[in-house]
């Protein structure tokens, strides 16, 4: 993959982000979007070693399209201007969806690589059926979240957006209730990759997967009521 090609041909969408100069830049972005998915299929080949379920993923529908949805933003450009994927466990959507647990990275037009792993903004349902699993036993998680390799690559789950009292039916005293508070368990980190090579780039993305796999796992035993209906 050519990181510089990449982020060029981002940061000049970004600069142009409308339909006449992406179809005249279309080649462009075909051969990009290319080696993008090379380079995924690689990564999915190389995480199904340590997590089989990921095995079944097929590379072309965990990237995401270029294209921005834009019925419900302010922002009318139609282009995002990054590279992005979704590597989950087969059958599953993409979290955007509400579609359960997966590994996620991004390249940008600021040669910043982001790789983020675990759920965003779960669906109620989902949601729900997380905090009782760890109303039930907060201590797997609890340690998942304390490990050595976990804190030094992210520093610990996110917690923008968490609450400020325990949501509705769960006891303020609980061991787990700061778990609880939470609306989202992922994780996520940022790193400049100008000048690196690219397989140097994958290693970053695979060494940062490798180190959230706890997470995903988890929460990939964590059944909702329709998924334990059927």
């Amino acid at each position: 993959m050519h990181l510089r090609d990449l982020t060029r041909f981002l940061a000049e969408l970004s600069e142009n982000n409308n339909r006449a100069w992406f179809v005249m830049n279309k080649p462009r972005y075909d051969i990009l979007r290319a080696e993008f998915l090379d380079m995924t299929t690689g990564l999915i080949a190389e995480m199904a070693q340590s997590d089989p379920f990921v095995a079944s993923c097929i590379p072309k529908k965990a990237l995401f399209r270029v294209n921005r949805d834009m019925r419900f933003s302010h922002d009318k450009s139609p282009y995002k201007t990054f590279f992005s994927a979704s590597i989950t466990a087969a059958g599953l959507k993409k979290p955007s969806k509400g579609g359960g647990p997966s590994y996620y990275f991004q390249i940008d037009r600021h040669e910043k690589l982001m790789v983020a792993a675990g759920e965003w903004l779960p669906p109620a349902d989902r949601l729900l059926a997380i905090r009782q699993r760890i109303a039930t036993d907060p201590v797997p998680l609890a340690k998942i979240t304390r490990s050595k390799s976990l804190v030094t690559r992210f520093g610990g789950l996110q917690e923008e957006g968490k609450l400020k009292r325990p949501p509705k039916g769960f006891d303020a005293e609980h061991p787990g209730i700061e778990l609880i508070k939470l609306k989202h368990f992922i994780v996520w980190s940022e790193t400049d990759i100008g000048g690196m090579m690219p397989d140097v780039v994958a290693d970053k993305v695979l060494e940062a997967c490798n180190a959230a796999q706890p997470l995903v796992m988890w929460l990939r035993t964590v059944k909702t009521p329709s998924a334990r209906d059927d």
